[in-house]
């Protein structure tokens, strides 16, 4: 029997004992976890120990024909291996037409919203998904291409905590992140172990697939070792990013300051719904490093629930005095207006940020 692909995760993360849910669309990579975990979990010593099952998740995108095909041949495999299966069934073209989301950000987002129904109705505590090296080296340019900041770039997280107030907390885990498509491939033929096709997969009307079909190939002619790259780069970004949450919840406190001040000493903050907002010391922006001074402005908008770009982030910094753009001025009174509804007032000491109603 060949070696199976190596699970690059820490025992750690799981328990004997603990709900583990392989997500299993029917193609390679998931067929290949979840006879891996199977296998781990049978194995005569060092077993895992885990209760294992399986999550399905018919999008509502391809044909009925194509859909009850990969569901019957999951079905089969999970009923060959004595594991039980979640099927849960959607319709993604309904929810783009309600959000006005692309086909992959609604179809991830109603696979998600399954597994976190898994999570915290009990029915598992971890939600295991077959996400590869390629996967990842994918997500990577994507994120580059759309403009992604240091913490997009870390792309696909190996461990994801679950935890929504109330409710039981839980874990998404991607063992085989660290694993080659075409190793998995190789592994399942080896054992003469058959899987199901996503006709969508070749499909270049999707971003992910014209990155994985036309532009992956030609990086390869520069550096034949991209993909390793690129998850490199992943996992930099990754550290970086925990590297500055760390600093900056150890800072925050001591910078982000609410509401206004008034007259006399104090500060006036709101109590409406709504009408929060954070200033900050322009003095105190002032020392610090222009790395550490960006991450805090990114930061006070995300406390508001607003996400900053480069260009909004490059103007709020002018509007603080800091960069030098054309059209956004410093002087006190001075505002901007940015994305979210995310508005910015200059005041001879500070910048303010708040959220405008709709």
């Amino acid at each position: 029997m060949p070696a199976a692909p190596t699970l690059a995760f820490d025992r750690t993360h799981i328990h004997p004992g603990d709900r583990i849910c392989v997500a299993i669309s029917g193609g390679a990579d998931s067929v290949a976890l979840l006879l891996t975990l199977h296998a781990a979990n049978t194995a005569k010593h060092n077993a895992l120990g885990v209760g294992l099952s399986a999550a399905h998740v018919d999008h509502g995108i391809r044909t009925p024909e194509e859909s009850a095909a990969d569901l019957t041949f999951v079905q089969h495999l999970c009923t060959r291996l004595d594991v039980p299966l979640h099927i849960h069934r959607a319709n993604v073209p309904v929810r783009v037409a309600q959000t006005g989301e692309t086909i992959e950000e609604a179809a991830r987002a109603i696979r998600y919203d399954f597994f976190h129904t898994l999570i915290t109705s009990g029915q598992a505590d971890s939600i295991l998904t077959a996400h590869t090296l390629d996967d990842q080296a994918e997500t990577v340019l994507m994120k580059l291409l759309r403009g992604a900041w240091t913490e997009g770039l870390s792309a696909i997280h190996p461990v994801v905590t679950v935890n929504t107030p109330g409710q039981r907390p839980g874990k998404i885990l991607r063992p085989f992140l660290q694993t080659r498509r075409a190793d998995i491939e190789t592994y399942l033929r080896a054992l003469n172990q058959p899987w199901q096709e996503d006709a969508t997969n070749t499909d270049t009307a999707y971003t992910r697939n014209r990155i994985r079909h036309h532009l992956m190939p030609q990086l390869r002619d520069y550096n034949p070792s991209i993909d390793q790259t690129l998850a490199n780069l992943a996992d930099l970004a990754r550290e970086e990013e925990s590297r500055w949450q760390t600093e900056l919840t150890r800072l925050l406190p001591q910078l982000l300051l609410p509401g206004k001040p008034v007259r006399g000493g104090g500060r006036s903050v709101s109590t409406t719904p709504g009408e929060a907002a954070i200033s900050i010391e322009i003095d105190r922006l002032r020392t610090l490093d222009p790395a550490l001074r960006r991450r805090v402005l990114r930061a006070a908008a995300r406390q508001l629930g607003a996400r900053l770009s480069f260009d909004e982030t490059a103007r709020l910094l002018a509007l603080c005095g800091f960069h030098t753009i054309p059209t956004v001025s410093s002087r006190p009174g001075s505002t901007l207006h940015l994305a979210d509804n995310l508005r910015a007032e200059r005041s001879p000491r500070e910048i303010r940020l708040y959220r405008q109603k709709p």
